[in-house]
């Protein structure tokens, strides 16, 4: 049974940082995809950025967010990073971390395993 939990976010002025983290536990795939999606109010869920590993590893970036976050998987640590900077008013959502197996699953945002998620305000 995949857990996975997110920390880091917070209250940041527009232009600030933020780091968030997703630990993970119970992965027993062999090879799987990871993700950042957010969901503001009122909006529907979007993908932020994706990663996999298919040799090395791939990364994507929803258009709204490239050149300004970036994904990381350190899976010896089990741990999902997304470092975010240049931080916009936009960018105020719930970030949520989400696994599988599957990478076209994940992209479609069919994920068998969620995080509950992570507050991200900026002002």
């Amino acid at each position: 049974h995949v857990q996975l939990v997110e920390s880091g976010g917070g209250s940041v002025q527009a232009g600030g940082s933020l780091t968030l983290s997703c630990a993970s536990s119970g992965i027993t795939y062999s090879s799987y995809c990871m993700a950042w999606f957010r969901q503001a109010p009122g909006k529907e869920r979007e993908a932020v950025a994706r990663i996999w590993n298919r040799g090395s590893y791939w990364t994507y970036y929803d258009d709204s967010v490239k050149g300004r976050f970036a994904v990381s998987l350190y899976k010896a640590e089990n741990t999902l990073l997304l470092q975010m900077t240049g931080l916009k008013r936009d960018d105020t959502a719930t970030y949520y971390c989400a696994l599988d197996p599957s990478c076209e699953r994940l992209a479609l945002g069919a994920a068998t395993s969620w995080g509950q998620g992570t507050q991200v305000t900026v002002s």
